[in-house]
């Protein structure tokens, strides 16, 4: 069985590193969100899971070699020690449930770092730079 990701950043669709441009090419399941807090860290977001707040992403079903691909992305490392921690969190879309792979940011890494309050990290990317607009579906 292909795994599946939730994306919340530059991953994104229209995001810098949307990933629509991994082979073989992940397939779009849906828009949803997850409970937890976004972080600002200046080019890109990271998420701490659990909380009051959401998360605003989308889910991908992928291949084991864009897995591969997204733990090197994301600095993943065997001991946890990296950039992201890899988890499993289980992420409706619409009345499905999916187990999906989350990267969440490193707790050494947010230091003081602002939360985006509405959890949706292509808006507040818009907001930050006007020279970045988001084509429309």
């Amino acid at each position: 069985m292909m795994p599946h990701v939730f994306v919340y950043g530059t991953l994104r669709r229209n995001g810098r590193n949307d990933i629509a441009r991994f082979r073989p090419a992940p397939v779009f399941v849906g828009e949803a969100s997850i409970a937890g807090a976004l972080h600002d860290l200046g080019a890109y977001p990271g998420i701490v899971l659990g909380g009051a707040g959401r998360v605003k992403g989308e889910v991908y079903r992928i291949e084991p070699a864009v897995e591969a691909a997204l733990d090197l992305l994301e600095e993943v490392a065997e001991d946890d020690s990296g950039e992201y921690i890899k988890r499993e969190v289980r992420v409706a879309v619409g009345a499905r449930w999916f187990d999906c792979l989350v990267y969440e940011i490193h707790p050494s890494r947010i230091g003081d770092h602002p939360v985006i309050g509405d959890g949706d990290w292509i808006a507040h990317a818009a907001k930050k730079s006007p020279a970045f607009s988001p084509p429309k579906d």
